[in-house]
């Protein structure tokens, strides 16, 4: 019976060592952290790691860690990443990277706060840039997870196309943005990635933003012989047209939007306004107490 316990404790207690703890615990975040330098995990790396990141931690935070916070096992198991500014470091490395492999389109490279990479492009370089993600080595972006519109009306290109990209390999995401107005079309990509045939018609639909050489670009959100595109800040509200059954003719109608009076008249004054003994003017000093009574 001894020697039966003796078998299963042995593995167990190999097992629970901090040394197999630190490994398996930090293994992810490290080889997420480099996944624009090496795959290189061995136990020198990890030590260095997590020594860096032990010393930049405050003394409570990884306590719990070393087994003086959990009294009942002993050891607790720290759920807490590398440090932001190691991942931070990658991914401006990497946006310097693809700077200077791609010169002539890219304009700019930025990382928010999050730490997410985004790429600012010219328009011509849409099919280049998003080829060189999806092809280079140290990219594989093989994946888009969506393309979103930006409208700023006062700029003379006033529309922004955002292609969101994820590499599994090195499971990191980027952003592509990029501009373009009115009548000027962009690119499509379906040729590098298929998903992007109704992530495009939906910018269609939405923002007006045509994509040369697209398969089947049209309508996808609205209703056939829709007119406008909703998501454009010019677009009001509560549209050109309205939809509703008719029981005369058995079907359905579109008719030019009829709204009642009372939805016409739009008070342009703030709520404060109306109360001026309870506003301050600028430049001068609150009403007293007495001149609110």
């Amino acid at each position: 019976m001894a020697s039966i316990i003796r078998k299963i404790a042995r593995p167990l207690a190999s097992s629970l060592s901090f040394k197999n703890v630190i490994n398996k615990v930090y293994s992810p975040a490290l080889s997420h952290c480099m996944r624009f330098q090496s795959s290189d995990t061995s136990d020198a790396i990890l030590g260095d790691r997590y020594k860096e990141w032990k010393d930049s931690q405050k003394p409570n935070d990884y306590k719990d860690f070393e087994g003086e916070g959990n009294t009942e096992h002993g050891l607790s198991l720290s759920t807490k990443a590398e440090p932001k500014a190691v991942e931070r470091e990658m991914a401006v490395e990497f946006g310097e990277y693809i700077a200077d492999c791609m010169p002539k389109f890219v304009q700019k490279v930025e990382v928010s706060h999050f730490n997410e990479l985004e790429i600012m492009i010219h328009p011509d370089g849409v099919i280049p840039v998003l080829t060189f993600l999806r092809d280079h080595t140290n990219a594989q972006f093989s994946s888009i997870i969506d393309i979103a519109g930006l409208d700023k009306p006062t700029l003379e290109n006033r529309f922004e196309v955002v292609y969101i990209l994820m590499s599994l390999n090195f499971n990191a995401r980027i952003r592509v943005k990029t501009y373009t107005d009115e009548l000027t079309p962009l690119d499509s990509v379906c040729s590098i990635y298929q998903g992007a045939n109704w992530y495009e018609r939906e910018i269609w639909d939405m923002f007006g933003v045509f994509f040369a050489n697209h398969p089947d670009l049209r309508r996808i959100l609205t209703d056939y012989g829709f007119e406008g595109h909703p998501l454009r800040k010019d677009f009001p509200l509560s549209g050109y047209t309205e939809v509703r059954y008719d029981d005369e003719i058995k079907r359905v109608v579109i008719e030019p939007i009829e709204l009642t009076q009372e939805f016409r008249k739009f008070e342009a004054n703030t709520p404060w306004e109306t109360f001026p003994k309870f506003r301050q003017v600028e430049g001068g000093e609150a009403p007293s107490e007495e001149e609110k009574k």
